[in-house]
């Protein structure tokens, strides 16, 4: 069949068209092949990759980055970063300026730290450095690509999630003959197996998570439930605790596993009835039923002694460390928790609060009892030790609790141990008021504070205790507390200053020091026996000293005392950000149980604090060092703006401090009286303000503080007006200027060519600050090489039990333990030391690199270093 020329024209057409695409994919499969020759000469050649900079910063809820200081002061920072880069790394302090502490030399202290190093053997060296992660810099830019990845990825795991609860058709994965009746989610990477295999499994693995597939779906089962011909039975278990292998003198063989009395287990998956075993010898019909001391050793520990109840330890650790997380959590919402983990496994049954508080009280009793063998010291600070520089004594008034609370009689567990003993705080106070005859503490600043107020009767009000009293050290480890029932007195903070006497305290803090202190003198005057009390000096919290007039500042405020470094004095409101949501619980607690619970948290907060002492002082070390720089830049600035010279600037620090001492009450002028009666209440107005929040923790309290506010603005506008017919118009104040920030009074502007007072003030807060931070870095050396050493005591101390409970003298000694026990507390002294040994090997790490100048330190491998070192930002405010 012939083709016509058309036909003919459009075949030829499509062959060329065809050798055009076989033309154009050979061209691209050639230039496939140059591609790849490329990358592979590329990849064989060495390329060096910059390492990666990981720079973690605090953002807000928006993203933007949060600075903890002002723009002005980062720029100040960052060239004093470009100034530090051509100075020597490290700038030995001052040894003439006088400080608490007189510790060794930097260089003194690199060398023991080095001959540590060249000691230490090859186990005691330093963790490896993790690895440094590259992540973007665009914060929002890399959570909005995460958002949409997950976005495009929720179909996907919708249908994932539904296509698992698919009961299909299985063999069973142990046998791998009979169908699946049971899928184990605690025997993965086997899950499905038989029902003969279930009852052969789990009947050793009681507490594993089961669910049938026999009716359509994943039904969750209980252990005491097991598949049979695709039905449910019941069946008994027993609790898995360690047996004897011999109870007689009979054949093993001999012996029989029986079940026993129904007890609740209670584990992080909720409550399973079980049955306890019982061991039944057929020979002798001896018998074996477990006791409190099986119960331990299997990690169970008892409800009671008779123990209807059991809770595995894995319990307890889990809620001290959620408590520990999130204090304001309460027993009976984590009882609720473990409930509803209860009902989704398949189980019932409740598990009762009080037994389980009273439960891990007593669990923590034993641990604590351990400690004392090993002669732990959980209310002393490694760092204070044996010379204190500071101790910070403030109340926390919403630590109160309420009568009408559980009324028991029973005794706390750690009575005395932080908390002090009422009856000693209350015959204390009894006799300090009888001897003194109730003097009442009056002090040299002006203003009222109710909470300093000394009255003599207990409150009448629905609470019983109404607060703790807290003593803190500087790095923020809680020291000893005291119960309030007659609010914040004087004499509470007397009997901890008393209490603590004997740690060589350089300063003392409270946030109403001009009003304690002159207190503290006339009772000294009454009871010689606490004349050696006023060798500590007074300090007045800084952000506090803030709140009062400049003069009172000066005087009083930490900022300006020689020694005293960066000290805030303000490290029990620190504190009390952890405390104040333990009393969320607490005040609903016997005394008892609040005692118990409030020492117990303690505890573990100054547990976190030890373990990250070196991070701490490290980073505090470092910040220091460059505000220091800093600080010397801005004075250098001022000197070349004002165009004076060091010994003037000494001048002004001396005119500044003779002003400051300067008494205003002697003044006859009545515009000087009016002047100073309005800084008083200023600063008073300013003060109940700012801790409006902290001071109270309800409506009512608030409401009080707000009509004390209302009452001294209108005092204050009266006295403002009388002053303002008294001066020329050109000194007239506006209460809305001086209550807005810092002002400049008229009565400091100048009246002639000399210097004004506000510039001398200016020149004093930026020498002090300088002052402030030279001591600071050699109260930071101190601190660490007491550390240091009492990480090596300790270790010493250690080695010591070790060789004490391992004598032969020890083993027939009445010291309660068996020889078992010995061995247990062998190996609990052993996996002390290791941990010693670990926090020597971290600090000694730190300390010498940020001692030799060192910049970029890695803290990443120590867990939870950031979490717990919010104390020691230095704020500007501080500076």
């Amino acid at each position: 069949m012939s083709k016509s020329d058309s036909e003919i024209q459009e075949h030829l057409m499509i062959l060329d068209n065809l050798v055009d695409d076989q033309e154009l994919k050979d061209e691209l499969q050639s230039l496939d092949d140059l591609l790849g020759e490329l990358q592979e000469e590329e990849a064989a050649a060495p390329v060096k990759t910059p390492e990666p900079r990981v720079e973690w910063r605090k953002r807000d809820i928006t993203g933007n980055i949060v600075y903890a200081r002002p723009r002005s002061s980062r720029n100040q920072s960052n060239k004093a970063d470009h100034i530090r880069k051509t100075d020597p790394p490290f700038i030995a302090p001052d040894t003439n300026c006088e400080v608490a502490f007189t510790p060794e030399t930097v260089e003194c202290f690199l060398q023991d730290l080095q001959h540590s190093l060249s000691e230490s053997s090859g186990d005691e060296a330093s963790p490896l450095e993790t690895p440094k992660l590259l992540a973007s810099s665009n914060w929002s830019t890399r959570q909005s690509l995460f958002s949409e990845r997950w976005r495009a990825e929720r179909p996907r795991l919708v249908n994932t999630a539904v296509a698992q609860e698919n009961v299909a058709t299985r063999i069973c994965q142990q046998c791998g003959r009979n169908p699946a009746a049971v899928r184990c989610c605690d025997c993965r990477p086997r899950p499905f197996l038989c029902a003969d295999c279930d009852v052969s499994m789990h009947t050793r693995h009681v507490l594993h998570n089961r669910d049938a597939m026999t009716a359509g779906f994943f039904q969750p089962l209980p252990p005491t439930t097991f598949v049979v011909d695709k039905a449910l039975s019941h069946c008994v278990r027993l609790v898995p605790v360690e047996m004897p292998d011999k109870i007689c003198g009979c054949s093993p063989e001999s012996l029989r596993v029986s079940p026993g009395k129904i007890v609740a287990v209670v584990t992080m998956n909720g409550r399973h009835d079980l049955s306890m075993p019982e061991l039944v010898c057929e020979a002798c019909q001896a018998t074996w039923t477990a006791g409190v001391a099986d119960l331990n050793r299997s990690d169970y520990w008892p409800a009671t002694l008779q123990f209807a109840t059991v809770y595995a330890t894995d319990v307890f650790f889990s809620f001290e460390e959620i408590k520990m997380a999130a204090p304001g959590l309460s027993c009976q919402a984590f009882l609720r928790m473990l409930n509803q983990r209860t009902v989704r496994f398949g189980c019932t049954g409740k598990i009762s609060a009080d037994s389980f508080q009273k439960s891990f009280f007593e669990w923590e009793a034993v641990r604590f009892e351990v400690d004392n063998i090993c002669k732990e010291e959980p209310f002393n600070c490694p760092a204070c030790t044996p010379d204190m520089l500071a101790v910070s004594v403030d109340g926390n008034r919403k630590h109160y609790r309420f009568k009408n609370a559980a009324r028991s009689e029973e005794q706390a567990i750690f009575e005395g141990v932080f908390i002090a003993k009422d009856e000693d705080v209350k015959r204390f106070v009894d006799h300090i008021h009888n001897t003194t005859k109730h003097v009442s503490g009056r002090g040299v600043c002006g203003g009222e504070w109710s909470a300093a107020r000394e009255t003599s009767q207990r409150s009448a009000s629905k609470v019983d205790e109404e607060g703790l009293e807290l003593a803190v050290c500087r790095h923020g480890v809680l020291l000893s507390a005291l119960n309030m029932y007659r609010g914040e007195i004087f004499a509470y903070p007397l009997y901890l200053q008393e209490k603590l006497a004997s740690r060589q305290i350089t300063f003392f803090c409270m946030d109403v020091t001009c009003k304690y202190w002159p207190y503290l003198q006339r009772v000294a005057k009454s009871c010689p026996e606490l004349q050696h009390l006023l060798n500590m000096k007074p300090f007045l919290s800084v952000f506090h000293a803030k709140a009062h007039d400049f003069k009172c500042e000066v005087k009083w405020s930490g900022a300006y005392q020689d020694g005293a470094g960066l000290t805030l004095g303000e490290e029990v409101e620190q504190c009390n950000a952890f405390l104040s949501r333990i009393a969320v619980t607490t005040k609903h607690m016997s005394k008892a149980g609040r005692t118990d619970m409030l020492t117990l948290m303690a505890m573990r907060w100054n547990q976190q604090k030890f373990d990250n002492l070196a991070i701490s002082l490290t980073r505090r070390y470092q910040k220091t060092t460059k505000s220091l720089q800093s600080q010397l830049q801005n004075l250098e600035s001022m000197k070349a703006q004002l165009t004076v010279t060091a010994s003037q600037l000494e001048d002004w620090v001396n005119d500044v401090k003779d002003w400051a001492e300067a008494s205003t009450t002697t003044t006859t002028n009545d515009a000087d009286a009016l002047a100073s009666r309005i800084e008083v209440l200023v600063a008073s107005i300013k003060r109940r303000s700012q801790r409006l929040y902290k001071d109270a923790d309800g409506n009512k309290g608030r409401a009080r503080i707000r009509r004390k506010i209302r009452e001294e603005k209108g005092h204050l506008t009266s006295v403002v007006e009388k002053y303002n017919r008294m001066v020329p118009i050109t000194e007239t104040l506006c209460l809305e200027t001086i209550l807005s920030g810092e002002t400049a009074w008229p009565w400091q502007l100048p009246h002639s060519k000399s210097v004004d007072l506000r510039t001398k003030r200016r020149a004093f807060d930026i020498i002090m600050s300088g002052r402030r931070l030279e001591e600071e870095q050699k109260i930071l050396v101190a601190e660490m090489d007491h550390h240091w050493k009492s990480l090596s005591t300790r270790s010493d101390t250690l080695r010591e039990l070790s060789c004490l409970f391992s004598s032969e003298t020890m083993k027939n000694s009445q010291c309660g333990l068996s020889e078992e026990g010995l061995k247990g507390l062998q190996s609990i002294i052993l996996r002390k030391r290791h941990q010693i040994k670990e926090m020597k090997a971290q600090a000694r790490d730190f300390y010498l690199q940020v001692l030799s100048g060192a910049e970029d330190i890695n803290f990443l491998y120590s867990d939870s270093a950031d979490e717990y070192d919010s104390d020691y930002e230095i704020s500007d405010d501080g500076l």
